[in-house]
């Protein structure tokens, strides 16, 4: 199938590695140009040079910036050539008990996981309905819909992402501008990844074994029984981002394993 995204620019926010990597992979299979995002230029470097090695003649580019800094983001934004897909995905998550969590803990995680959507979508939102194209993508989570007790923080903000979606696409009403959430589910990402191993490590187990059991006390209702892989939500990420996903507009879209169990 062609998706029909040759020559298209995407931006995707917090795109070194995980989920936002694997998009910014599948993308550039497709033919689109695309421009990465970490938190410092060596993370940036490294990544497009993966990109590059392993897509050769991919059109990548990078720009570091740490969305816990509005300077930066503003530098950021200023550098943008005209984008036609911003996945908004950057985000960072903690295990803490809510009882512990300092308010300038929940600003820290609400400025990135949230206010850094919102302000990209801010300058480029408009743009895209001049033009009458585009693609926003929020990457939430299902722990916006199930909150996590130990992560609850997290949750608030993914939660967030989905109501900051659907209200922006009450804005594209007549267009052919679009703007999705994805609810992913517990995925395997790098992030998680060393979690995992660094819990592992300190119990004397495998990771595999650490996974499993994850999976059984933490997700007994996945439909998967597994954690998702990176590229499993970003094929899902690619598909939106499309010209074909027209009627899929103001939706918050599942790629949970059927973790979540409304309908």
């Amino acid at each position: 199938m062609d998706l029909q995204l040759k020559l298209k620019t995407a931006f995707i926010s917090g795109s070194t590695q995980g989920i936002g990597f694997a998009i910014a992979k599948q993308l550039l299979m497709e033919g689109a140009k695309v421009i990465i995002n970490g938190r410092t230029a060596e993370k940036v470097s490294a990544a497009v040079e993966q990109l590059r090695d392993e897509l050769p003649g991919a059109d990548v580019t990078g720009i570091a910036a740490d969305f816990g800094d509005v300077t930066q983001v503003d530098r950021l934004l200023s550098g943008l050539p005209e984008i036609d897909i911003l996945i908004n995905n950057v985000g960072i998550f903690e295990l803490k008990p809510f009882a512990e969590l300092k308010d300038e803990e929940w600003m820290r995680i609400f400025e990135v996981n949230v206010m850094s959507g919102v302000r990209l979508s801010r300058v480029l939102l408009p743009k895209m309905l001049e033009r009458n194209s585009g693609r926003i993508i929020f990457i939430s989570s299902e722990a916006g819909i199930n909150i996590p007790e130990n992560m609850i923080h997290y949750g608030m903000t993914k939660t967030a992402m989905i109501a900051v979606s659907r209200g922006l696409s009450q804005m594209t009403k007549n267009t052919s501008v679009t703007v999705n959430a994805i609810l992913g589910g517990p995925t395997y990402s790098d992030g998680v990844a060393a979690t995992v191993n660094q819990i592992a490590e300190a119990q004397q187990i495998s990771p595999e074994q650490l996974k499993a059991h994850l999976m059984k006390t933490l997700n007994p209702g996945s439909l998967l029984q597994r954690f998702i892989e990176s590229p499993e939500i970003a094929n899902l990420a690619v598909y939106l981002s499309s010209p074909l996903a027209i009627a899929t507009n103001g939706a918050a879209v599942r790629a949970d394993g059927g973790v979540l169990q409304t309908i």
